[in-house]
């Protein structure tokens, strides 16, 4: 009775102390913008949010498993909606898991095709978090949706990702008949870190003659470089909840294995050498952004001094499969129609921004979707009831119409 005493003490000590973690990071360390609206439930989700985080670090500390690893164990916990008017199949493409959608209604054509890549800053993630949101593409845009399973940090570092997007894209498009698809009509479509794996593999595809050209590319608040993370966006909303400053560098770094002593260099820019700051000054040029999202809390920063070791430890992130926005033209011409999905409140909308002024002065149609009261991530709350944000609705019609008028 003792022991028992004792260890039931100790987990109530344990859970309150995570409970004023997660309230103190809450209330005193970030910032819920009033014009997002619905306050009550946006600060209980961030609050589950950093409930599941801290969890995690915790684990993580104790050596049972990695914060990320843990985030997604409580993920897949959760039940996966079924739609009665999808057929859904798991396959593998060579070592790649996918989820493949079909509308059950016969049609008379052959269907358009969207390959899906999930969010989750490279770390978290999956074919189930993202089930009813392809579930519902599939039914209301008639179109063939491919979602791909593709390998995550920490425990496949970059570029896992990547291959594997290729890997299954490439196999997806020399099989379009299999699945009835209209090899003129396939799309890459991705949220947050599967933005940029969308845009990255985007870029890639359309140097290769032998493939099916790509049709369209839907971006829905990517992650599109690693060259200047003092932008407006990123200056204004580095504290805004769900995802951070810090929270951005900390995927990049599991990602890409780079070590935290270098963030405060890569934060500076220290971490570009001269013609890489000519490059930045070119293509992701602030004056690009229209002035309505520069006057509240942006202050010019110029890159820190150069610093070679920071530039040869981490050059990488620099790369373009890693940065899409910094491509060179002759690429992004010949780039497919985009649709750019954008939120106020989200500390990645200027790499939209800049990506779609890069993409209309070579000539590329655009569409552009910029959710006044949106922040990271709320295209996922479309389903979740009492946790949806009206404008998560806004986000996916928008997609849904772009998709349906191809």
């Amino acid at each position: 009775m003792i022991l028992l005493f004792f260890l039931l003490l100790a987990g109530c000590i344990f859970s309150l102390g995570i409970g004023l973690r997660v309230i103190y990071e809450h209330f005193f360390t970030t910032d819920v913008p009033a014009a997002i609206g619905h306050t009550t439930k946006l600060r209980i989700l961030h609050c589950i949010f950093l409930l599941a985080i801290n969890c995690g670090k915790i684990s993580e500390k104790l050596g049972i498993c990695s914060m990320p690893k843990f985030v997604r164990f409580l993920l897949q916990i959760m039940p996966v909606k079924k739609d009665p008017k999808v057929m859904v199949k798991n396959l593998c493409f060579g070592t790649v898991p996918v989820r493949l959608y079909q509308p059950k209604a016969t049609s008379a054509s052959l269907r358009k095709g969207i390959i899906f890549f999930h969010g989750g800053g490279m770390i978290i993630g999956s074919l189930n978090d993202y089930n009813s949101l392809c579930c519902h593409l599939s039914r209301d845009t008639d179109s063939v949706v491919l979602s791909v399973g593709y390998r995550l940090a920490p425990e496949h570092r970059n570029p896992s990702s990547l291959n594997d997007g290729i890997a299954a894209s490439i196999h997806f498009l020399r099989t379009l008949e299999t699945y009835g698809v209209d090899p003129f009509r396939v799309i890459l479509c991705g949220d947050s870190s599967g933005g940029t794996l969308a845009a990255s593999i985007c870029q890639t595809l359309m140097t290769q003659p032998d493939l099916p050209k790509i049709r369209a590319q839907i971006l829905i608040y990517p992650y599109l470089q690693g060259f200047n993370f003092q932008l407006p966006s990123y200056q204004q909303n580095k504290n805004v909840l769900f995802l951070t400053q810090n929270f951005v560098i900390s995927c990049i770094f599991q990602y890409l294995d780079i070590q935290p002593s270098w963030k405060t260099a890569i934060l500076n820019g220290a971490h570009l050498p001269p013609e890489m700051q000519e490059k930045s000054k070119e293509r992701l040029n602030v004056d690009n952004i229209p002035k309505r999202f520069k006057e509240k809390g942006y202050q010019y920063m110029s890159p820190g001094p150069f610093n070679e070791d920071a530039y040869h430890e981490n050059e990488q992130i620099l790369l373009v499969v890693n940065s899409p926005l910094i491509a060179d033209n002759d690429i992004i011409a010949q780039l497919p129609e985009t649709l750019l999905i954008s939120c106020e409140f989200d500390v990645l909308r200027d790499d939209a921004l800049l990506y779609k002024k890069r993409l209309e002065d070579q000539g590329v149609p655009v569409s552009w979707h910029h959710s006044e009261d949106g922040f990271h991530g709320v295209l996922c709350t479309f389903d979740k009831e009492y946790f949806c944000f009206p404008c998560s609705l806004k986000i996916l019609n928008t997609i849904v119409h772009f998709v349906k008028k191809l």
